[in-house]
């Protein structure tokens, strides 16, 4: 399995979080989440994701997998212009995971309705060590791409 590297671009953007990690000890994973938007999905069954989840904490964590009302969720990367789903994915001590349009991201599949633009997707973040974290990941245009944290 392929593990990420740490990225040190930091996405801007809202954090919603609910349930991170636990305790404030540095040997301990401390998770927060920024810069998540889908943009507004072109196809009916098929939608994309991208959020920075960031460490400060000890300890790696790693990210087991995503949930959400909306369809089927999983974790892709990007190599050599395929993708390809990951089952876990480690977010490192004192680093970042990118999922960031072109790269790794996260894929919606079998979608049971479409979201529009201004709406909002709560997804669920299941982590090994710091259990779970819903996010609120609002709907964007279809060409909108981030302009700060590149």
């Amino acid at each position: 399995m392929r593990r990420f590297a740490p990225v040190t671009a930091v996405m801007t953007g809202a954090l919603v979080l609910a349930g991170c990690g636990s305790g404030s000890g540095d040997s301990q994973a401390e998770l927060s989440i920024s810069g998540a938007y889908i943009p507004q999905p072109v196809s009916d069954s098929m939608a994309a994701g991208f959020l920075t989840i960031t460490n400060k904490g000890g300890s790696k964590d790693e990210l087991t997998s995503i949930t959400s009302d909306i369809g089927e969720v999983t974790a892709h990367e990007t190599v050599d212009s395929s993708m390809r789903e990951v089952k876990e994915v480690d977010v490192p001590a004192h680093g970042q995971l990118v999922f960031k349009s072109g790269g790794s991201h996260l894929m919606f599949e079998k979608l049971k309705r479409k979201p529009e633009e201004g709406e909002k997707v709560t997804v669920k973040l299941h982590f090994a060590e710091s259990g779970t974290v819903t996010v609120e990941m609002p709907v964007k245009s279809a060409t909108y791409h981030p302009t700060t944290g590149h």
